[in-house]
C-alpha cells in the first residue's frame, strides 16, 4: 500500500506543486489548508507523514502548534516543516516541538524528495528486524530497537525517528564521544550545530521528566567535540 502523506500548506498552488511531486513517486497525499482540518483528519487514520508550513493563513503559527498536538497524538509520527521561514530561531522552534526535519521552500524538489526518502529509511530501519544488538541495557535507560523503545527508570521516553537514533548511538558505546557528524550519521540526517544541540537539549529534558531518584545527567558534553552517554554502568 502506498504510504500516506499529508501536506498542511495554506497556498494551493504550492501544494498543488507537492502533491504533484509525490504523487509521481507514488505516494498518496492529502492536502489541508488549515490546522484545524488537518488535525481532525489525523486524529481518524493517523498519516505515515506530515509535511506542515508555520504560517498557515492568519494563524501565523499554526503549524507549530498542529506540530505540537500531533506529536502529543503520535509521538512516533514522522514531521517535517516545509516553509518559507528560513530564520534560524524557527529553525529551531520546530525541532524543538519534535519535528524530525526543518525545510525551507528555496531547497530544490529533488532535495525534499531525497529528505523525505532518507526520512523513511529511517523509519523503516526501527521497524525491521535487526542483526544488531536489539536490547541494550544500560543503568535505568533500556533500549528495545524490535519495539521501537525507549525506557528510563522503567518509564517509557516518546522520543521522534532523530532522537531515537541519537541515543542509540550515545548508548551503544558508553564513554566513547561522539560528534557532531558521527551522531548525524546515526540518524541519518543533515543538521547544522545548532540543530543538534536543540535535538540534545530536548532529549535530555524528556529524560529529566522522568527521572525521579535521581537529576538526569548521562548525556554529557565533552566541550569542542561533541556528547557522551555516561552513568554508573559504564565508568
Amino acid at each position: 500500500m502506498a504510504r500516506h502523506i499529508v501536506i498542511v500548506e495554506d497556498e494551493q498552488v504550492i501544494a498543488d506543486n507537492y502533491r504533484d511531486a509525490f504523487e509521481r513517486q507514488g505516494y498518496r497525499v492529502s492536502h489541508f489548508l488549515d490546522r484545524s482540518s488537518a488535525l481532525a483528519d489525523c486524529k481518524l487514520i493517523l498519516p505515515d507523514l506530515a509535511i506542515i508550513d508555520v504560517g498557515l493563513g492568519e494563524d501565523v503559527e499554526g503549524g507549530f502548534e498542529l506540530c505540537r498536538e500531533l506529536r502529543s497524538l503520535a509521538p512516533e509520527l514522522p514531521i517535517v516543516f516545509l516553509t518559507a521561514r528560513d530564520s534560524e530561531l524557527d529553525a529551531i522552534s520546530g525541532l524543538r516541538l519534535g519535528a524530525d526535519d526543518y525545510l525551507t521552500k528555496d531547497i530544490s524538489l529533488p532535495h525534499v524528495m531525497a529528505r523525505i526518502v532518507a526520512l523513511f529509511r529511517r523509519v523503516d530501519a526501527l521497524r525491521q528486524p535487526v542483526a544488531v544488538e536489539e536490547l541494550i541495557q544500560r543503568g535505568d535507560l533500556t533500549i528495545n530497537l524490535a519495539r521501537m523503545s525507549v525506557h528510563w527508570q522503567q518509564q517509557a521516553i516518546d522520543l521522534t525517528v532523530t532522537e531515537f537514533w541519537i541515543v542509540h548511538a550515545l548508548a551503544q558505546h558508553p564513554g566513547h564521544v561522539k560528534n557532531r557528524q558521527q551522531l548525524m550519521d546515526a540518524a541519518n540526517v543533515v543538521l547544522d550545530d545548532n540543530t543538534i544541540t536543540s535535538h540534545i537539549k530536548r532529549i535530555r529534558k524528556k529524560f529529566a521528566g522522568q527521572s525521579h531518584s535521581k537529576p538526569f545527567d548521562c548525556i554529557q558534553t565533552a566541550y569542542g567535540l561533541g556528547y557522551r552517554w555516561q552513568d554508573d554502568s559504564s565508568t
